[in-house]
């Protein structure tokens, strides 16, 4: 094989120096790798692999997707993306629509609640293909480097995307980097790679996908389970132990954690009773009432104080040189308008509720600011990144986006927004902006 000299019987020589360089590494052999005889499931084999390849092959594109898609909603030619600067990684802006009202919550349902589905399948996939990350020396070729580089950004980046995404859904910022930041360019490293792997790797997968059949492995018991022919990956034993579990059963173990796991994070997206079965979900099973469905920053975190929101508040509406201030009793003077719209996170969770406000097209109007080319909303919050937001053409003309003053027939809840927050169809859920102390119509 390559590799091996004519001092130990190889068929073919090879220059001293890489001689001498593998003989070097296989001294330098850190511990456990180099043990392949030590993998001895009779599971393992260029089949099984490729089956928990052809599932990440057919759900990864859409987590990538709808991650992309998601740092398109939040108007990133604004500036109120994040991260803002992004370089040669700019993805084509389109204007975000706000029809369907669901758009963005089904496209982060899906990107987090399918990420997290494939978990199993991707920790499937790692194991049997151990062997092979494991071996050692790591390479012995160009090629065989440049694949295992390849390797080295496909498996560190999805581990990197799965584990940062679970702690950012559960709220949790255990690490000292910018979540957004590190997650958006931690995915394009992972995309690379996916895409490279894909090209060199998808003539293999047809290849051993047809090369059994999967209805007769459903039907293979344990006890009639062997190992696939040698293959030249070194996926199959070469000392393959009894199975302890068929193929058949091996599938059933991993479907059925991804079930189990969709059944448990699902309901944070649907909403309504689904949500007391998300157990996973970071926000709790709430009723969906007017006082209690998702918070993800209460007044008391935003530092609202009770004169910010006394009888002193007024909203300040601004178009050019012309301002107009009004108080929450002229507001609830004006024409009212009710809706049926959700509230989507970019943390997978999404709630529907009933808003009753005044249209932003109407208080655009009664600026003077009959065409806006942007609303530039402020809140009361002190501090934060996201204490204002700027809304595009059609969110402001849309008929169904308010300033609520209301929510399921009562007033806003401190916590929701009291006295008035913004609330826009398809919106990311960070943008429909609470406490809202003043928006700016502009005209460029």
């Amino acid at each position: 094989m390559p590799g091996r000299d004519r001092r130990r019987g190889g068929a073919t020589a090879v220059p001293a120096f890489p001689a001498r360089l593998w003989r070097a590494l296989e001294r330098a052999r850190p511990p456990g790798f180099g043990r392949t005889r030590a993998w001895r499931s009779p599971l393992r084999g260029p089949w099984l692999t490729s089956m928990f390849g052809s599932v990440l092959l057919a759900a990864l594109p859409v987590v990538i997707v709808t991650g992309l898609v998601s740092y398109v909603a939040y108007a990133p030619w604004f500036g109120q993306a994040y991260p803002a600067h992004v370089g040669w990684l700019r993805l084509p802006y389109f204007t975000w629509p706000t029809r369907p009202i669901w758009l963005y919550r089904l496209n982060q349902g899906l990107h987090v609640g399918l990420g997290l589905v494939l978990i199993p399948v991707v920790l499937a996939k790692l194991w049997s293909v151990a062997p092979r990350l494991w071996a050692w020396p790591p390479a012995r070729s160009l090629a065989q480097v440049l694949e295992r580089l390849s390797l080295l950004s496909l498996v560190g980046g999805i581990l990197f995307e799965i584990v940062t995404g679970v702690l950012d859904i559960q709220y949790w910022y255990a690490f000292p980097f910018d979540f957004y930041t590190a997650h958006y360019f931690g995915g394009w490293v992972f995309t690379g790679a996916f895409l490279a792997h894909v090209t060199i790797k998808l003539p293999k997968l047809v290849r051993a996908l047809r090369s059994r059949s999967l209805r007769r492995e459903l039907r293979t018991s344990r006890a009639d389970t062997r190992p696939e022919p040698p293959d030249p990956d070194g996926l199959v034993a070469a000392e393959p132990a009894p199975a302890t579990l068929s193929r058949r059963g091996a599938l059933a173990v991993v479907g059925g954690g991804s079930t189990l796991i969709a059944v448990m994070v699902a309901g944070q997206s649907i909403g309504g009773t689904a949500r007391r079965v998300a157990l996973l979900a970071p926000r709790g099973g709430y009723r969906d009432t007017p006082e209690d469905f998702p918070i993800n920053q209460t007044a008391a975190a935003a530092a609202i104080m009770p004169a910010d929101i006394g009888s002193g508040w007024r909203l300040t509406l601004t178009s050019g040189t012309r301002t107009v201030q009004l108080e929450r009793p002229q507001l609830l003077a004006m024409a009212q308008h009710t809706a049926a719209l959700p509230i989507a996170c970019v943390e997978g969770w999404s709630t529907m509720q009933t808003w009753t406000g005044v249209r932003l097209r109407d208080l655009a109007a009664l600026v003077g600011a009959g065409h806006p080319s942007s609303a530039h909303v402020r809140s009361l919050q002190r501090g934060g990144a996201f204490n204002q937001a700027t809304l595009q053409p059609n969110q402001i003309r849309a008929p169904d986006a308010l300033l609520a003053l209301k929510v399921n027939g009562t007033d806003l809840p401190l916590d929701h927004g009291y006295p008035a927050r913004v609330i826009v169809p398809a919106l990311p859920g960070v943008h429909n902006t609470k406490w809202v102390r003043s928006i700016d119509f502009r005209d460029s």
